[in-house]
C-alpha cells in the first residue's frame, strides 16, 4: 500500500470517535455499521504483511465491535473500540518486553541500526512506560463508556487521548535529546 493510502486510512481510523458520534446522530445504524465494516475491511486488506500484526488486530477489533453492534441492534458496542485498541497495543508492547527486541527498540533501530547497550536499556524502559500509558488510557476509555455520555466519550477518545499520546511522545523525545546531549558531553 502506498504511503498516501496508509496515511489516509490512519486518519480515517483516528477520526473513529467523531464518525461514531456524528454517525449515531445523522445515519441509520445500518449505514454507520456498513461504513465501519468497509473501513475494517480496507484496514485488513491493505494493512500490510505479517509484520503488521498489531494493525490487523486493531482492524479485527473494529470488525468485532461492528458485528457485535449489528447483532445487538445498537451502536453502544461501537464505544468499546478505543478500549480494545488500548488492550491490543498493551498486549503487543508487553509481549515485546519478553522478546530480544521491544517494539520501541525496533523503531529506534530504523534510525540507529547499531544501538548501544544504553540505548537498548532506554528503549526497554520506554516500552514499559507505553505499557503503563495503555493501561491508564484504556481504563479511562472504559470509564467514558460506563459514564454513558456520548460527548464525554467523543471528547476523550477523539481528542484528549490523542493529546496525551502526543505529550508522551514529545516528552520522551525531549528527554532522549537531553540524555543524548549528556552522553556526547561525557556527563
Amino acid at each position: 500500500m502506498t504511503r498516501l493510502a496508509q496515511l489516509t486510512l490512519a486518519i480515517v481510523v483516528a477520526l473513529y470517535p467523531f464518525a461514531v458520534y456524528f454517525g449515531m446522530q445523522y445515519l441509520s445504524l445500518g449505514a454507520l455499521l456498513l461504513l465501519l465494516l468497509g473501513i475494517a475491511a480496507l484496514r485488513l486488506l491493505l494493512g500490510g504483511g505479517n509484520d503488521k500484526v498489531g494493525a490487523k488486530l486493531v482492524a479485527l477489533a473494529l470488525l468485532s465491535v461492528a458485528v457485535f453492534s449489528w447483532l445487538r441492534g445498537s451502536a453502544e458496542g461501537l464505544l468499546w473500540y478505543p478500549v480494545l485498541c488500548n488492550a491490543i497495543l498493551l498486549a503487543v508492547f508487553a509481549y515485546s518486553l519478553r522478546q530480544p527486541q521491544t517494539v520501541i527498540e525496533r523503531l529506534a533501530r530504523l534510525r540507529e541500526p547499531d544501538l548501544p547497550p544504553e540505548g537498548v536499556a532506554y528503549t526497554r524502559r520506554v516500552t514499559q512506560v507505553w505499557c503503563g500509558f495503555f493501561v491508564a488510557n484504556g481504563a479511562i476509555a472504559a470509564a467514558t463508556v460506563f459514564a454513558g455520555d456520548m460527548q464525554l466519550w467523543t471528547l476523550y477518545n477523539g481528542l484528549v487521548s490523542y493529546g496525551l499520546m502526543g505529550l508522551l511522545l514529545g516528552g520522551e523525545w525531549l528527554l532522549r535529546r537531553r540524555l543524548q546531549g549528556r552522553a556526547q558531553d561525557g556527563v
